[in-house]
Parts: structure tokens; C-alpha cells; sequence
């Protein structure tokens, strides 16, 4: 029953998305409350990589946080000179 409870944990509560009193998914939700869309999508994903690399992915996870970060300024651009 304790690998249950345990593989429970790591669906629910992953040690990787957690910090302190504060849960990944929480942050995301607030980072992204006013954004809708491949921005709100890009944004979360590059919180999700930021949070987690040092328990998890290592620099893949950052190079992970460069790419959605970089989607998401090309598309923040895209949007603020539309003939690009």
C-alpha cells in the first residue's frame, strides 16, 4: 500500500513541481491568468521548465525554458509589428 500512496504522490504531488508551500501549477495559474492561447501555453511551459530543472531535467530542461521563451517573443512580436 506505501508504493500507492507514493506513486499517488508523484502523479499529484510531484517533489519536482513543488517549492516550499508553493506548487508549480499554482505559480502557472497565476503567471498566467490574463493570457489565452500559444501565449498562455509558451508561458506556462517555460515556468514548468524553469521549476523543475535542477530536480529533474538538468539543461535539457533550460534549453527546454529557451525555446518556449523564445516562441513566445517571436509571437509577443509578431502581434506588435504585424507585417513581420
Amino acid at each position: 500500500m506505501k508504493e500507492a500512496a507514493s506513486m499517488a504522490d508523484n502523479v499529484n504531488h510531484p517533489a519536482h513541481y513543488t517549492a516550499g508551500e508553493v506548487e508549480c501549477i499554482d505559480a502557472i495559474k497565476a503567471a498566467t491568468v490574463n493570457l489565452t492561447g500559444i501565449k498562455a501555453y509558451a508561458t506556462a511551459a517555460a515556468i514548468k521548465y524553469l521549476w523543475r530543472w535542477s530536480l529533474k531535467g538538468g539543461s535539457e530542461d533550460l534549453d527546454k525554458a529557451i525555446w518556449y521563451i523564445n516562441r513566445l517573443k517571436k509571437e509577443v512580436e509578431s502581434n506588435e509589428n504585424p507585417t513581420r
